[in-house]
Formats: C-alpha cells, structure tokens, sequence
C-alpha cells in the first residue's frame, strides 16, 4: 500500500451511497470525441435521485440547481469530457459500442477519465444530492470542453453563469504531503504565442542578397531569453510562471536564404503579470501572435478559500494547506469573469492524462466530505 493510500484509510469510513457506481458509469462512457452521452448520464441520475431543477444548455453543459435563487450561489464545478484514451484504456463491448476499459486494485479505480475528473464529478453529484443549504443556492454545474481550452466554460459564462463562489474539482491531493487533498487557491494561466519573421529569400551562394528569416527569427529568441519570469504571491503563496521556446520552423532547402521562420513560446502566466514578449517585435521584420490565453486564478475571497480549508481539514485526518497548481483549468474563466474560487479534488499531482490514470475510493469518498461540508456551511463565507 502506497503512503498515499496508508493516509487516505485513515480518514473516518464513511461511503456516500452510490459513489462507486455512478463513478464506475461516468467513467466507462467515452468523452473524448463527443461527451453527450457522459452528459446524458449525468442529467438522467440528477434527475432520478433529487427533485431538482436540472438543466442542459445547447453547448452540453449541465447544471442542477437547489436552496434559495436569489441568494449567493455556491457552485461545484467539473467537467465530462476528457483526453484521447490509450489503446490499453478502450473495450469495445457485446453491442459493438466502444467503452473505456475499468479495473479496480489496490482501493483504487482506474481508467481514463477517473483522475480527470469523472470521479470529483460523481463526489460533487453526490454531495449535491445529500447537501442541506442554508441561505445560498447550490449548483451543480459538470462542463465540456475543458479539455479543448474551456469551451463549455466559457460558453456558459457567456450565456450568464456567474456564481459568487466556486469550488472547483480538479485535482489537489498530494500537494502539500503524501495522502493529503489540499485547497488551491491560485494556479498559472497558459499564454501560447508566435513570433512570425518575415525576410528575403535568395540563393544560399549570395545571401548577402536577401534577408535571412532564421538570424531574425534568432535574434527575437535572445530577446525572449533575457525576460524576467512573471511572478507574485497570492495569499501568502509564491506563484512563478515560466516562458520557454519550445519550437522553431524555417526554410525550405538547403541552398535556399529562407524567407519565413516561425517560434512557438509556451508561456505560464501567473495572476496579474504577464512576460512583455511583445518585446520581440523590436527585431526588424518579427511579428508577435497569441494564439492561445488561458487564464490564471486567483481566489478572491479570503473567508472562502478558509471556509474549503476548513471543510478539507473536517474531512480527513491529514493537514492541508493552502496551495498552488501548476496548469491551468476551467476555474481561470471563473475567476476572470468575477466568481472566487478555489480547486479541491481528488486526482494527485502527475495522474491525469496517463495510460495508467487511477484515483482511490477513499479519497473520493473524502472529497464527498469535503463537497457537503462546503454546501452545508455556507453560512460562514457567503
């Protein structure tokens, strides 16, 4: 038994009823592709064990609603879809239908989409059926697209999702210690981004002739490699980002002066800073693109990002701390457009996304725990 696991039996026993079933169903659907029929699942249980009012908007998003509309809403966040499976991870079944291979050893389930994050999902669907909310309103909102950039995300907040508080269920366990489900209360954002030099071609014999694209193209990447990595503190945690190149594509043969090359930067950006790449453009002929801006998070409740600690630190007999996560989530389009949030979820740090992607039943039933007791008490930060 891993020092994870040894931790997580420790908790208090306690199984939510039908936790392992319904993660069990989650799991084995495919959503990698399409996830409707993972949303079909999730809407079909909602409405068959609570007398909620369930939703499904025209992007597949699903939410449930309970408690007092026109209180502070407190959201439980997660998402359906998942990544492309290994050929190891997929089944196809006496119907011909493709499923997601299941196997459970060691108290732990595996698959893929059962660390990213079909198991929170199930826990918060759970917490959400057996939560007594006392003057906020409860949501249960489960997103597609996460994985595509936060597609479904964004495309809710857009229609007017906008909880005032949010805990969203990707993973967080393992950070602070071995066997520990922490709270996050900031992460890094993405900033993907291209520099584009033009030049002049000519025959490799004369280049003096032309304008070469790569010595351009090279002069901006030395610009990028003297930028200060953007960083700041949030709640007392240090969050660095980071700017690394990490491709670069130019000329067409041998002999040819190249005319184009191309740079990809990865960049983590961190709450409120950002590194001036816009600097590169300083070079002669070089062009700076941003293709992709996944957004950082911040909470922006102090009492609420306690309140989850408190509720974590209930739920488990280790310590968790405060922490921050390293990739970004749907929780960044949250933040950015108002709500306070904070990540508690089951996964550990390096799960997700593997050929051998697994998470504990305990911790899951632990993350229930903690689900309920933020519903359950809400009184003391909304």
């Amino acid at each position: 038994m891993s020092d994870h696991d040894a931790a997580a039996g420790a908790d208090r026993d306690e199984r939510p009823p039908g936790l392992r079933a319904l993660t069990r169903e989650l799991v084995s659907i495919p959503s990698h592709d399409d996830a409707t029929a993972a949303g079909d699942a999730i809407e079909s249980w909602l409405r068959a064990e609570t007398d909620d009012t369930v939703e499904r908007d025209e992007h597949g998003n699903v939410f449930a609603r309970t408690g007092d509309p026109e209180a502070p809403t407190v959201a439980l966040v997660g998402h359906h879809d998942v990544v492309p499976p290994a050929e190891s991870q997929t089944t196809v079944g006496d119907d011909g239908e493709e499923r997601f291979v299941l196997e459970e050893r060691d108290g732990r389930l595996y698959g893929r989409g059962s660390a990213d994050m079909k198991g929170a999902v199930a826990a918060a669907m759970c917490a959400f059926r057996d939560a007594d909310p006392d003057g906020v309103e409860l949501c249960l909102a489960s997103f597609v697209g996460e994985e595509l950039g936060g597609v479904g995300a964004r495309a809710a907040i857009e229609d007017g999702f906008a909880p005032e508080f949010a805990v969203v269920g990707e993973g967080s366990t393992d950070y602070s210690g071995a066997g520990v489900t922490d709270v996050v209360v900031a992460h890094k954002g993405r900033r993907a981004s291209t520099l584009v030099a033009a030049g002049e071609s000519t025959h490799a014999s004369i280049p003096e002739e032309g304008v070469n694209a790569v010595y351009r193209a090279c002069d901006a990447v030395d610009v990028v490699r003297e930028l200060d990595f953007p960083e700041t503190t949030v709640m007392g945690e240090p969050v660095r980002g980071s700017v690394a190149v990490t491709e670069i594509d130019g000329g067409s043969a041998w002999n040819v002066v190249p005319d184009r090359c191309e740079v990809t930067i990865d960049e983590r950006t961190v709450p409120g800073e950002r590194a001036p790449l816009e600097r590169a453009e300083s070079i002669a002929g070089v062009e700076w693109r941003v293709e992709q801006d996944l957004p950082p998070m911040a909470c922006s409740d102090d009492d609420f990002a306690d309140a989850v600690l408190a509720a974590a630190r209930d739920a488990q007999s280790g310590t968790p701390e405060h922490v921050v996560k390293p990739h970004a989530t749907d929780a960044g389009w949250l933040a950015d457009a108002g709500t306070a949030c904070v990540i508690c979820g089951a996964a550990e740090s390096g799960e997700a996304h593997t050929d051998t992607e697994s998470v504990s039943w305990a911790v899951l039933d632990r993350c229930y725990r903690i689900y309920r007791g933020v519903a359950d008490g809400a009184d003391a930060f909304a």
